[in-house]
């Protein structure tokens, strides 16, 4: 079992275009939904091959914590990421005013608190990371991230959200697997190195 950040990004290394334009966003994620046998009514579907492995591997997570931003931008993931697992939203003005709306959500203002309680519910599963720079830098900080997992799209969007740019200086990653998906998309998969801190 191993904390994994997950992120679609492009070559020059952001998550997320100029004000989150959708045109971006869609570029970045459009491997993951669109297969050869998607429907003309612009319907998605699994992608084919490779992508769809690494898809298969994303769906088999066992819980996933989220910035509370990525969170509702993403319309709230409709109350379930995938398959019915928790949902830890990074949040530090806790949670909303009625509480959530959705059960399998938990609001949680320390990120390493969590990712702790993520763990805990994945069980013997991989947990899930979505988020941005600083979310990122805060997991490596605590000790609490395991592993990054970039799809990386071949697109450059010149400016944007870098996922990068609040790292510790000297992080230190160890590759562990690249492999070459559909529609030119890299997955490369990096362990922390933890023994250079």
């Amino acid at each position: 079992m191993a904390t994994v950040l997950d992120m679609s990004i492009s070559v020059d290394g952001y998550i997320a275009g100029p004000n989150e334009e959708p045109g971006h966003i869609e570029q970045l994620h459009h491997w993951l939904f669109w297969g050869a046998d998607s429907g003309e009514n612009g319907v998605p579907s699994i992608p084919d091959g490779v992508n769809r492995s690494v898809v298969q591997e994303i769906l088999a997570t066992g819980a996933v914590v989220v910035p509370r931003l990525t969170f509702e931008q993403g319309g709230e993931f409709h109350g379930d990421h995938h398959g019915g697992v928790p949902i830890f939203v990074l949040s530090r003005g806790g949670e909303p005013d009625g509480g959530s709306r959705w059960p399998l959500v938990t609001y949680v203002s320390d990120v390493g608190d969590a990712l702790r309680r993520a763990r805990t519910a994945a069980g013997d599963r991989d947990v899930m990371v979505h988020g941005g720079a600083g979310t990122v830098a805060r997991a490596i900080a605590a000790g609490e991230l395991d592993e990054f997992a970039l799809h990386v799209v071949p697109v450059l969007l010149g400016t944007g959200r870098p996922l990068f740019s609040e790292l510790p200086a000297g992080t230190r990653l160890t590759r562990t697997r690249v492999l070459e998906g559909e529609e030119g998309v890299t997955h490369i998969r990096y362990r922390v190195d933890r023994s250079w801190n």
